[in-house]
């Protein structure tokens, strides 16, 4: 089952490691825990929010708040959030893919399992995954910004 897992979370990693940290990326923290976490999105009056268990995060907008669930979802405490707001829904159209793809996987790879089996593949899959974003990991807290241009070039 341990190259199944390997199997199922390298697609993840990869879309993490060649599509999100090879972007100029910051890194984001949340206090949450290290384990499968229910979340939500809520369009409050004051905007877009990530409720985790019952802590609430302001996101700037749906597809940050899409991106950022995926992290949380995972139990990942720090990852690296792209600067160009352009490619955020994209990414997090390619990760939630990739996430309810593994899902799928596992449920189909666990078929005949017992229950209290198929929750243990689950943890399993979660740790994995987020033990490989870890140590792919989030990057800088703020990238450090070239101020030169083409006017002052000597």
């Amino acid at each position: 089952m341990s190259e199944n897992l390997e199997a199922l979370t390298q697609p993840m990693a990869a879309i993490y490691a060649e599509k999100i940290r090879t972007l100029r990326t910051r890194s984001y923290s949340l206090e949450i825990p290290e384990r499968e976490n229910d979340v939500e999105i809520l369009h409050t009056l004051l905007g877009i929010e990530l409720k985790v268990g019952r802590r609430r995060f302001a996101s700037p907008d749906l597809a940050t708040a899409r991106y950022m669930r995926v992290f949380a979802r995972l139990g990942c405490r720090s990852f690296a959030v792209p600067y160009d707001i352009t490619k955020i829904s994209t990414l997090a159209d390619e990760l939630e893919t990739e996430w309810h793809r593994a899902l799928l996987m596992l449920d189909t790879s666990s078929a005949g399992s017992t229950d209290r089996e198929r929750k243990r593949n689950r943890s399993r899959l979660f740790k994995s995954m987020r033990s490989r974003i870890a140590d792919i990991g989030p990057g800088e807290r703020m990238p450090e910004f070239k101020q030169s241009t083409k006017q002052r070039q000597t």
